[in-house]
């Protein structure tokens, strides 16, 4: 899928629209399943949470992939995508005791990561196998939003409380199968990674009856030419001898479990966005695009950068550009970008915008969200369409106050 493929596909859909490469997402895939080559039982579950287009989780489906979810709603996306029930695995933070006993009844394998829950659940399905989300309290992750395995998150059961642990899973009798931890994304060190997996396997010395470890993700993706990245190759070699070894010594061949979401579409992905005008001020020049932050969020709530090229005009004079949104906030994409020379009309592409954008959309100002395209097999497949006004109105239940008594 290249620049002019791009513009062909703004040309039929409009924008803003998002757009997947399904050869990216497949080759991402492939590439950690390699890099885990010698681990007979490998299985990669995709974080739903990333991108839950049904589309998307049919393809992963294809290759052999299963879901990490964190809700019974992408739970059920899950299966209405056709994955069975023991593909899916359920990891929520801080959700009431009874979803986790809906999603549980569908035979979906539910992780659980506090003591509260672990000891209700405990207490009432002794018999129903539970995997355990501990916090390690090693910290990885490119921005304090996305790190979630510090002393101070809300993830996960303190590694300091395994006695308390200990305690509930002896008093219930409950049934441990997995273990489980993640620490962050945009894991910059594979060294920070390895230490956390030490503490995991530490904790899995304590039960008899495991059948896989969930060593999480949070897989850096590079967001510029020449960016570094999680080098997941080297990861590979270390992780798989020191799992191999763990499991000769556990006297049982277990499942290695990764989650990775961002890792998976996020090079997949771009969002497209036409210029509507360019303003010049004193001191810049203003790009504002037909969207917003509630298309694409990540740089206004992360910081993170996108890639932006002037598909329209790549081979054009660069000069430095402020692309903007339309919101009648403050709604930043970049500041003083570096753009091959644009004009209104010009169609900008957004790269690594295949994680966390769609998802995390919204009707703010009342804006529709965008359509989602898939490239696949050369071609252009659409896999959801733009909203409409009748969407805005779908839910809104209209009062009649000439009909209602004072």
């Amino acid at each position: 899928m290249n620049e002019k493929d791009l513009v062909e596909i703004a040309r039929e859909f409009g924008s803003p629209l998002y757009v997947y490469d399904a050869e990216k997402i497949i080759s991402q895939y492939h590439r950690l399943k390699k890099a885990f080559g010698q681990i007979k039982d490998l299985r990669i579950n995709y974080a739903v949470k990333a991108n839950s287009n049904i589309s998307i989780l049919k393809l992963l489906k294809t290759q052999g992939s299963g879901l990490d979810t964190v809700s019974i709603q992408e739970v059920r996306l899950g299966l209405e995508a056709g994955f069975e029930p023991q593909e899916i695995l359920y990891t929520p933070n801080g959700v009431s005791l009874e979803e986790i006993e809906e999603v549980s009844s569908l035979g979906v394998p539910i992780n659980i990561d506090n003591l509260s829950i672990l000891e209700q659940f405990g207490a009432k399905h002794p018999k129903v196998p539970v995997c355990i989300r501990i916090n390690p309290h090693i910290l990885a992750g490119g921005n304090a939003k996305i790190s979630v395995g510090h002393v101070d998150s809300k993830f996960g059961i303190s590694i300091h409380q395994m006695p308390h642990l200990m305690r509930i899973v002896d008093n219930t009798g409950m049934n441990i199968n997995g273990i489980h931890m993640h620490t962050g994304s945009d894991i910059l060190d594979i060294e920070v990674f390895l230490r956390a997996s030490e503490i995991l396997f530490d904790a899995a010395k304590n039960f008899k009856d495991l059948e896989f470890l969930d060593f999480g993700s949070g897989f850096k993706v590079p967001y510029t030419q020449g960016d570094i990245e999680t080098d997941i190759e080297e990861l590979g070699e270390k992780l798989t001898k020191r799992f191999m070894d763990f499991c000769d010594d556990y006297g049982r061949k277990l499942t290695l479990v990764f989650e990775p979401g961002k890792f998976l579409v996020s090079e997949a992905g771009k969002f497209l966005a036409k210029v509507n005008v360019i303003k010049q001020t004193t001191s810049t020049v203003f790009a504002g695009v037909d969207s917003g932050f509630n298309h694409l969020i990540r740089p206004m709530f992360y910081g993170s950068h996108h890639d932006i090229t002037n598909i329209s005009n790549p081979e054009g004079k660069p000069r430095f550009y402020s692309v903007v949104g339309y919101i009648c906030e403050t709604d930043t994409f970049a500041n003083n970008r570096r753009i091959a020379e644009i004009t209104e009309g010009d169609v900008l592409a957004f790269s690594n915008a295949g994680a966390y954008s769609f998802s995390m959309s919204s009707n703010f100002n009342s804006r529709y969200r965008p359509a989602e395209v898939m490239w696949y097999n050369g071609k252009a497949h659409i896999i959801r369409e733009r909203e409409t006004f009748e969407d805005l109105l779908k839910h809104q239940v209209v009062i009649d106050f000439d009909k209602i008594e004072a």
